[in-house]
């Protein structure tokens, strides 16, 4: 409804203004509160970006696009070990990881809306100003599209229509499309927080593990970049997924004193955690028609959110039998790794417009 340069910088600002204030709390309940505001407003940065991103590129740099985004988050988590190491009292710590919001503020300046939004929404003035100067930056003086002809791809839109969350489950694809794909969501969060939670390190100190398990993401996602190019979106998903359950049930089979082995498969495991993970931001936006987008990603987010904060107390069933959590961990993520089995697949395909363009 206000396009993605808006609530992008709107969630920018509160993550800085949150942040802020949970790095000058005076009670833990203020803490507590701040830093779930701020969580709040940084997931709508990590929905917002990526599709952005990709609505500027094409089909052959569409996984590059995604990608690179990706690796930036790998980046970023390799520097927090870096500034947790050096920073040890907590206010200026929380200071200092909010920092960067700041600068993403002021480098948003640079950033256009996104072109497909604004067609997809009647603005092809604004369209067009945008294209043209993507066109000039990018040496095409042969750029020759018309605000007409744009008007027309607006018109076939159906521009002024509201969508909503329901609209996701309106038409039978689409249905199809969301039930599999918030699946999806559910199982790489719930085995991804699952692993990352149960990993004690291999031994190392809490600011060398965050910063290992960084650099582990990296060549993870390098090996992702070739994949979706080669056996596609939907091979991919699936695959990465369901090998992350193996490594995790493997865990449950390998004696206790075997550490070697078990810390490998542990580290493999996350390794395909974090591929599924990237491949999932990057399938899902490709998915969704650009009138729904927005909302797909923002319920797959939660379908994420909701696997994420069920992991934690998966732990609980240690009680019952010591092996049941990981047991747990392995078969949701195997599971719902089969359902992408079932979604289409998006390799070299045209992102999607309308709802049309999906059915």
């Amino acid at each position: 409804r206000f396009g993605r340069k808006p609530m992008l910088l709107l969630s920018l600002v509160c993550s800085v203004v949150f942040g802020m204030l949970s790095a000058v709390s005076v009670s833990y309940s203020m803490l507590a509160i701040m830093r779930t505001l701020t969580g709040v407003a940084l997931s709508g940065v990590s929905l917002i970006i990526l599709p952005l991103g990709m609505e500027w590129v094409d089909i052959q740099h569409r996984t590059f696009s995604g990608v690179l985004t990706s690796i930036f988050w790998s980046i970023g988590n390799m520097l927090l070990a870096v500034v947790a190491y050096l920073v040890r009292e907590w206010h200026w710590l929380l200071v200092a990881v909010t920092g960067p919001c700041l600068l993403s503020i002021v480098c948003l300046w640079w950033v256009p809306e996104s072109a497909r939004w604004l067609i997809v929404n009647g603005k092809v003035k604004q369209a067009h100003r945008h294209l043209l100067r993507c066109a000039r930056m990018n040496g095409r003086k042969d750029f020759a599209v018309s605000p007409e002809a744009l008007r027309r791809m607006a018109t076939d839109t159906r521009p002024g229509e509201n969508y909503s969350y329901i609209s996701l489950f309106r038409t039978p694809v689409l249905r199809k499309i969301s039930l599999c794909s918030g699946a999806v969501w559910f199982g790489v969060a719930f085995s991804y927080y699952g692993m990352s939670m149960n990993l004690t390190g291999f031994g190392l100190n809490i600011y060398l593990s965050q910063f290992v398990f960084g650099i582990i993401e990296i060549p993870a996602k390098v090996i992702i970049y070739v994949l979706v190019n080669r056996i596609g979106r939907r091979q991919t998903q699936a695959w990465t997924l369901i090998l992350t359950g193996l490594c995790i049930g493997a865990n449950v089979i390998i004696p206790k004193p075997f550490t070697s082995l078990r810390s490998v498969l542990a580290i493999m495991g996350k390794c395909f955690s974090e591929a599924a993970f990237t491949t999932v931001y990057l399938y899902t936006s490709e998915l969704y028609p650009t009138v729904l987008r927005q909302n797909g990603m923002g319920y797959t987010s939660f379908m994420a959110r909701l696997g994420g904060a069920l992991a934690p107390l998966v732990f609980l069933l240690d009680e019952v039998w010591r092996s049941l959590p990981e047991v747990t961990y392995f078969g949701v993520a195997v599971c719902c790794g089969s359902l992408a089995f079932l979604l289409p697949e998006t390799l070299n395909v045209r992102l999607p417009e309308g709802i049309e363009d999906i059915e």
